[in-house]
């Protein structure tokens, strides 16, 4: 089974096809006037479809066991055609596309099952997925053009050499997985001044500054004291995302004090130093994050974006 505990929860939709075709139109009347023998075809294979959504990952093995928040299924009819139509929902980590299409399976499965007594040549001719939405990829090209970003490691340790980088390298693995420009990586100690010349050198130059590292509470830990007074406006939501998604799965995440916010037209990111802690912070945020680029370029904001 495919690892999901890296995603983070969003809404899932997903809609799918089925199509059943019988051999005569005395079935379409049949079906229509609700006298097939067996019984309410509509209704049973309605039924037997809901089952089979709540019950996929009980029939394919990968499939991950998950909430059904909603399901709803139509029918039409188009001369000898059935067209069975299901939408599924769900608020979890991962999409409910073959839940959807199980459904129209076991939907078109069942009018088979129903109408053979009064038709032996129905066919099941397609089963298809119309189109789902909520997944990462519902969330890539949120920007026209490419973005550049820097990295900077905060580390008296690694600037001294006695410790090698890895949480720097993590974050710019992420990155280049969205297509994000690395323009930049270098390692500074943990020093207030340093770090607050250096979002000021490069906030003009960037579109995504991120530091990592002296996010904790030890004394040399100052990042968050360099940047939070030069922010121009902060990002509660972010620093709150990160944080939520680190608690989910490490209790000291809670000690962690990540930082978000503008500065000028470039988004700054204080991360922890930890090579965990930086990956799963990039993971709580991205690639939803990067619809600030456009926001920030004048465009409207809303549920659709």
């Amino acid at each position: 089974m495919v690892d999901i505990t890296h995603k983070i929860t969003t809404l899932r939709t997903a809609t799918a096809q089925a199509t059943v075709t019988v051999s005569k139109p005395e079935t379409i009347e049949a079906l229509e006037k609700n006298k097939v023998p067996k019984g309410n075809v509509f209704e049973m294979a309605k039924t037997a479809g809901l089952f089979a959504v709540k019950n996929t990952h009980t029939t394919i093995p990968d499939c991950h066991p998950l909430p059904i928040e909603y399901t709803a299924v139509a029918y039409s009819i188009k001369d000898l055609s059935i067209q069975i139509e299901i939408t599924v929902k769900t608020v979890y980590k991962t999409g409910v596309e073959v839940e959807a299409m199980h459904g129209a399976s076991v939907i078109a499965l069942t009018m088979y099952d129903m109408l053979k007594p009064i038709d032996k040549g129905i066919e099941i001719n397609s089963v298809k997925l119309l189109h789902k939405k909520g997944g990462k990829s519902s969330f890539k090209d949120q920007n026209p053009s490419r973005l550049s970003a820097h990295i900077i490691v905060c580390s008296d340790s690694i600037t001294e050499g006695k410790k090698e980088d890895q949480a720097g390298k993590a974050i710019i693995s992420k990155l280049q997985n969205h297509n994000v420009q690395i323009q930049g990586y270098e390692i500074i100690p943990d020093d207030l001044e340093t770090i607050r010349s250096k979002a000021f050198q490069l906030s003009d130059t960037v579109n995504l500054l991120i530091f990592t590292g002296g996010t904790g509470l030890s004394m040399r830990d100052v990042t968050p004291e360099a940047l939070e007074p030069i922010l121009e406006r902060r990002i509660p939501g972010v620093e709150e995302a990160i944080r939520n998604y680190g608690q989910d799965r490490m209790p000291y995440a809670m000690l962690s004090r990540s930082v978000a916010g503008t500065l000028g037209n470039c988004l700054i990111l204080a991360l922890p130093g930890s090579t965990n802690g930086a990956s799963e912070s990039m993971d709580a945020v991205f690639p939803h994050l990067l619809h600030v680029f456009k926001i920030l370029r004048g465009a409207q904001h809303n549920s659709n974006d």
